[in-house]
């Protein structure tokens, strides 16, 4: 138990730093709470600060939730506890300590999770991802409809209950969080990701 509490204390934390604005700030001398949508994830980097930035901060956000699952996975080892320290790392990201309880949308942080989790679901919901994205340059829309499948897809190949409520809970995170995202969507006025610089 004790070994379980830390594991998901640590996904918080963990999740918590801002990978976005300290990337930014400390290499690019840019907070990119200031700039472009204000979100401090790898697709507001990319657009802000160009494609090494948010390629960069992808990774670092990714890392973030693959790390935590996998010391939950060491400490712990059972299915309620890498789904909990995955939604901890990602609710982290999105509500951080160090931000007063504010952060990005958790989509490159979720793909770290879902990444330890069920590796079959993140190939397809990676591949989904993409595809959207490449051909409506929309990543909101290519992170909302990825987010939607992760459930469906950990459902489809039996995977742990655990982690199919896990998928669930996610998801729904993640398209609340992109709420004006989806507004703007419907407006016809959400930002392209062939915006960025090089």
């Amino acid at each position: 138990m004790i070994s379980m509490i830390f594991s998901l204390i640590f996904a918080y934390v963990l999740g918590s730093v801002p990978s976005g604005l300290i990337i930014g700030k400390s290499v690019y001398g840019v907070d990119l709470r200031e700039h472009g949508s204000k979100n401090i994830g790898a697709t507001n980097a990319w657009r802000t600060l160009g494609k090494a930035a948010g390629f960069l901060i992808f990774v670092c956000d990714f890392l973030k939730g693959f790390i935590s699952v996998y010391i939950a996975a060491v400490l712990s080892g059972t299915p309620l506890a890498m789904a909990l320290a995955g939604a901890l790392a990602i609710i982290g990201h999105s509500l951080s300590i160090f931000l007063k309880f504010k952060g990005g949308k958790g989509v490159a942080t979720g793909l770290g999770v879902i990444a330890m989790l069920m590796g079959k679901v993140t190939v397809i919901v990676f591949l989904i991802w993409f595809a959207i994205v490449y051909f409506t340059r929309y990543v909101s829309l290519g992170s909302c409809v990825a987010a939607a499948f992760v459930p469906i897809l950990a459902y489809v190949f039996n995977e742990p209950s655990e982690f199919v409520i896990f998928g669930v809970v996610v998801a729904v995170l993640i398209i609340v969080r992109h709420k004006a995202n989806i507004e703007r969507l419907l407006n016809g006025t959400e930002s392209k990701i062939s915006a960025a610089k090089k």
